[in-house]
């Protein structure tokens, strides 16, 4: 499966809609493993742009500290999970826990 993450300086950026870059790490669900990371530049902010973008990459999942209602909503259309209230931590430390199944998610930090 295909987890993306956004990051800035490595960790988590706890804005998804603000980030500059997405880790897209694809894992082994089955084995709990970690296969690849790719980082990717996130495309210029445009409204409903991204759902679009990371459906077209073939992202399943995303790890984020905070996203708007109306975001979750676009994604979920799209056949994409969304965990909101992730800590700030490397995009490897929260997909082997949630690969763990203990990924500790929080209040999400986005209100719009």
């Amino acid at each position: 499966m295909k987890i993306a993450v956004p990051v800035a300086n490595g960790l988590l950026n706890a804005h998804f809609g603000h980030c500059d870059t997405f880790a897209i790490i694809t894992a082994n669900k089955a084995e709990k493993k970690i296969m690849s990371r790719e980082d990717i530049a996130a495309p210029p902010h445009e409204p409903g742009l991204l759902p679009k973008w990371l459906a077209e990459k073939k992202v399943e999942l995303i790890i984020t500290g905070g996203m708007g209602n109306r975001a979750k909503t676009l994604f979920n259309q799209m056949g994409i999970e969304v965990i909101v209230g992730a800590p700030v931590e490397t995009p490897e430390i929260l997909v082997e826990s949630y690969l763990d199944q203990n990924l500790k998610s929080g209040e999400n930090i986005c209100d719009h």
